[in-house]
C-alpha cells in the first residue's frame, strides 16, 4: 500500500513466523492457488472459445468457397459467329453426289450354317446372299430418268447384285454398265429420281504438289457414309504396282498420291480440289512397308481425272475398254545386269533406259516388223519409252487401228518400224502378268 491507502502493484507475501516478506520463490501459499485455479478456469473457458472459434470460422471458409464455386457455372454464348472456309464450300457442291456402293454376293457356306440348326440351305429368303464389299462412288452424270455412277472395279467384281446408298438415304437398285480390271474403274446405272447433285471433273494435269486436297467416301462402310478428310496432293504422278485380290501383281498404275485419310471403304470415292471438282477416284492406301510390316500413314492413292473421264466414256458406250497392244512379253532394261547389256543385248553404253522384248506373240503386230527376242525398244510414236509405264502411256495415247513408228536396238544397232495396233487387251490378256502390253 501507498501513503494513500492504496494498492501499488506489487504482491509480497509475508512469513508467517516472523511477519517480513517471502521473497524465496517458493511455495506461495493460499492466495497462490486461487490464482491458479483461477488461470485454469480461464484456460478451459478460453479453450472452449477458441475450439467454438474455430468451428466458427471454418463454416465461414465453407461459406465462402461455395461463393467462390457458383462463380465457376457458364453458359453458351449468344453471339453468332460464321465459320466458312474453303474445304466446306468445296464439300457442299458435290456431298449430294458421293454414294455407298454395297455389292452383294452368294455364299456357299450359307447352306452349311443353316445345316447346323436343322435348317434347308434353300433358303428362299435370300439368307444366302452375303455382303460381300462396300464402298463408295460418285454420280458424274444425269440423262434423262438415269443417273451414272463411277466406282472402283474391285468394289463390285464378282458381285451378284450391286445396290447404291444415296447421301439421303435412299436404297437403290443398280446395274453395272461396265467395269474394266486394268484401270481398276466400274460404271453403274442408277434411278435418277433421288439424283439433286452431280460431280464435275477437274483437270488432274493441272493440279500442283501441295495444294489441299479433300477425300469423300464411306470409310468402313455406309455407317460412315460422306466422310470427309482433308490433306494435300503428295504427289502428281506416282507409279505403283498393282495386285489382284489374289496378290498377283496385275500391271503398274500411275496414281495420285495424297495424304488424305483413306480408309478401306472409301475405295471409289472421289479425291476434290478445293473448287469442288473431281480430280482422282480413291483406290487404294499403302499400309505396311512390305517386309519389314511398318506401319505406313498418309499414303493414299487416286486414279487421275484425265484417266477416269477417257475410261468412263468407253465403259458408259461399250461396257468395256478397247485398248491397243503390241503383243509381246518385256521387261525393263533396269533389271538386266550391265554384263548382260552387252553380251547379250549387245547395247551401246549410251542406252540406258528401255524396255527388252524377252517374246514376240503369234499375233503381234511387231512379228512381220522384224522385232525380235531381246531387241530393246526406246521409243513408241513421238514419246520416248524408258520403262513399262512410259510404254503404256504411250501406248494408251493411241487406237486400235492406229499406225505408229517403234524405234528399237537389235544386235546394238538402232532401228525403226512402223507397225499397226490391231490388237484389243482386254482383261484376260492385260492382267494375267504385268510384262504383256
Amino acid at each position: 500500500m501507498n501513503n494513500n491507502g492504496q494498492f501499488d502493484g506489487e504482491y509480497k507475501e509475508v512469513d508467517p513466523e516472523n511477519g517480513s516478506p517471502n521473497n524465496s520463490g517458493g511455495p506461495r501459499g493460499p492466495k497462490l492457488w486461487k490464482v491458479v485455479l483461477i488461470a485454469l478456469i480461464a484456460g478451459v473457458i478460453g479453450g472452449g472459445v477458441v475450439v467454438g472459434g474455430y468451428s466458427w470460422y471454418q463454416n465461414q471458409q465453407d461459406e465462402q468457397l461455395n461463393s467462390d464455386n457458383s462463380k465457376a457455372k457458364t453458359k453458351t454464348s449468344n453471339v453468332k459467329v460464321n465459320v466458312s472456309s474453303d474445304a466446306e464450300g468445296a464439300f457442299n457442291k458435290i456431298k449430294g453426289a458421293v454414294v455407298s456402293v454395297e455389292a452383294y454376293s452368294k455364299d456357299d457356306r450359307s447352306s452349311s450354317i443353316a445345316g447346323m440348326y436343322g435348317q434347308s440351305g434353300d433358303d428362299s429368303s435370300g439368307s444366302q446372299e452375303e455382303q460381300a464389299s462396300e464402298g463408295s462412288g460418285v454420280i458424274y452424270k444425269k440423262s434423262g430418268d438415269t443417273a451414272y455412277v463411277v466406282t472402283n472395279n474391285h468394289v463390285i467384281s464378282g458381285a451378284d447384285r450391286v445396290e447404291t446408298l444415296m447421301s439421303d438415304g435412299h436404297k437403290l437398285e443398280t446395274e453395272v454398265v461396265g467395269h474394266d480390271a486394268v484401270s481398276d474403274l466400274a460404271v453403274l446405272k442408277i434411278d435418277a429420281k433421288y439424283v439433286k447433285q452431280v460431280a464435275s471433273f477437274g483437270d488432274s494435269d493441272k493440279i500442283s504438289v501441295g495444294e489441299t486436297a479433300l477425300a469423300i467416301g464411306s470409310p468402313l462402310g455406309s455407317d460412315y457414309a460422306t466422310s470427309l478428310t482433308q490433306g494435300i496432293i503428295s504427289a502428281k504422278k506416282r507409279t505403283i504396282d498393282v495386285t489382284n485380290s489374289s496378290g498377283v501383281a496385275t500391271g503398274q498404275a500411275t496414281v495420285i498420291q495424297t495424304d488424305a485419310a483413306i480408309n478401306p471403304g472409301n475405295s471409289g470415292g472421289p479425291l476434290i480440289n478445293i473448287g469442288g471438282q473431281v480430280i482422282g477416284i480413291n483406290s487404294m492406301k499403302l499400309s505396311s512397308a512390305g517386309s519389314s510390316e511398318a506401319s505406313v500413314e498418309g499414303m493414299g492413292f487416286a486414279i487421275p481425272s484425265n484417266e477416269v473421264v477417257e475410261i468412263v466414256n468407253q465403259l458408259a458406250e461399250n461396257g468395256k475398254v478397247s485398248r491397243p497392244a503390241l503383243g509381246i512379253s518385256l521387261l525393263d532394261l533396269d533389271y538386266i545386269s550391265a554384263s548382260d547389256r552387252q553380251k547379250t543385248l549387245k547395247l551401246p553404253d549410251s542406252v540406258t533406259s528401255g524396255i527388252v522384248v524377252m517374246k514376240v506373240n503369234s499375233d503381234s503386230p511387231l512379228k512381220d516388223a522384224g522385232v525380235k527376242k531381246y531387241d530393246v525398244i526406246t521409243g513408241l510414236g513421238d514419246k520416248k519409252v524408258k520403262d513399262i509405264v512410259s510404254l503404256r502411256e504411250a501406248l494408251y495415247e493411241h487406237k486400235i487401228g492406229d499406225k505408229v513408228k517403234v524405234k528399237y536396238y537389235h544386235d546394238g544397232k538402232e532401228k525403226s518400224t512402223n507397225v499397226k495396233l490391231s490388237l484389243e487387251a482386254n482383261d484376260s490378256n492385260t492382267s494375267a502378268a504385268s510384262n504383256e502390253r
